[in-house]
């Protein structure tokens, strides 16, 4: 009984951990998806006029610093970049079932 109490203890143990990697590969996945989608629809023509202006405009790009300033890589466990990796992920796993 001790024997099998221990192999379940130990199948459960890296089920969690195969569990938290294939989470962790997903939200790599969608969130790689996100980058190449935005980046691919960056050179989108009709875009293209709109970016390159407000590439001209100092306010946006301070705005947008500013923006990027309260989000830390440091901290990933900030309720603020959880949020953010929330939407980021959640919107990468759309766009992807959308484009499987």
């Amino acid at each position: 009984m001790k024997s099998f109490f221990l192999t379940f203890l130990f199948c459960a143990f890296f089920a969690d951990s195969a569990l938290a990697q294939s989470t962790s590969l997903n939200q790599a996945k969608y969130m790689a998806t996100l980058k190449v989608i935005v980046n691919h629809k960056m050179h989108d023509r009709d875009l293209q006029d709109d970016l390159e202006k407000l590439r001209n405009v100092e306010k946006f790009s301070r705005d947008l610093q500013k923006m990027v300033e309260k989000l830390d890589n440091n901290r990933p466990n900030s309720a603020k970049n959880q949020k953010i990796m929330r939407i980021l992920e959640n919107t990468g796993k759309e766009i992807y079932n959308e484009l499987k």
